[in-house]
């Protein structure tokens, strides 16, 4: 490629960046931490996104953790509300098909939704961990949530976790490590709590100590078929487990279908269903009172 084919390049990358963003993503944004997120002091790399060949946003370089907030209209608001953790390895974050589209539908359906940018442990050169630094995100994000509760509309006793394939093992260990809050933090918003009502798991990446018991929060899982065996047999295995420790668990398992399917203009019938079955067990479940 010429110079002058690079420098066009680059130019149009710019600007897809700039002026190509979702209609449905431009949401106000609240960062977790006002200043320097803790761990993330002397970290000065901008933030980046790249945009591939499908139009999809791909966000790393994640420094200073947010969320993004989706409210549905007041007439429809059913006060439940649903942190969403798009993936993406732990070394990017896909935050279209798996974060915005998925909240866009959740607020049309009366559920509040904040879709989280968390800082990412995979990514070349990270110091940051999963279970670290990624798990506090998680849970400051519920308890960001939680703290504003009044003015968001929402039941703190019904905010929810959802998350995608590396987000779904990061709302895994959010949904089974939460905790009340540090009562004596000079913080506000560290007295909240990090629990969770429910959780919704979506081909997540599962991790290798769930803490499950009855007081594990009630689960929907899904995934494909023919996503890859970790996922396609882990997920079942999961459903098991979560059975045998009395955790109240529902599952689907799309035929034909593959990894990574998100919210998508373009999924197969059987499995664009799946945000309306997610709901069907929020309402079964009397979590949309």
């Amino acid at each position: 490629m010429t110079t002058a084919k690079v420098a066009r390049f680059v130019v149009w990358l710019v600007m897809a960046t700039v002026f190509c963003r979702p209609a449905f993503a431009q949401q106000p944004v609240v960062e977790l931490w006002k200043g320097v997120a803790p761990g993330s002091e002397g970290k000065t790399a901008p933030e980046a996104v790249r945009v591939t060949p499908a139009g999809d946003h791909v966000v790393s370089s994640v420094h200073h953790p947010s969320i993004t907030v989706y409210l549905p209209a007041a007439g429809i608001a059913t006060g439940t509300s649903v942190l969403v953790i798009p993936g993406g390895g732990h070394r990017e974050i896909w935050i279209d098909h798996e974060g915005y589209a998925v909240a866009d539908w959740l607020s049309k359906h009366g559920i509040a939704a904040f879709v989280l940018k968390y800082r990412l442990a995979r990514e070349a050169g990270s110091t940051y961990t999963v279970e670290g630094t990624e798990l506090q995100d998680a849970q400051r994000a519920l308890r960001l949530i939680r703290s504003r509760a009044h003015e968001w509309n929402v039941n703190p006793d019904r905010i929810g976790v959802m998350g995608f394939s590396a987000g779904g093992e990061l709302a895994a260990l959010a949904a089974t490590r939460s905790d009340a809050g540090v009562a004596g933090s000079t913080d506000p918003i560290d007295r909240e709590s990090s629990r969770t009502a429910f959780q919704a798991l979506i081909y997540p990446g599962i991790p290798h100590e769930m803490r499950l018991g009855k007081s594990t929060p009630p689960a929907f899982l899904a995934c494909g078929e023919q996503d890859r065996p970790d996922i396609s047999e882990g997920v079942p295995a999961l459903y098991g487990k979560m059975k045998a420790a009395g955790v109240s668990v529902e599952m689907h398992v799309f035929a034909g279908i593959g990894h990574g399917f998100g919210i998508r203009p373009t999924n197969p019938a059987n499995v664009a269903e799946w945000p309306q079955l997610f709901y069907n067990w929020l309402d079964s479940s009397g979590l949309l009172k």
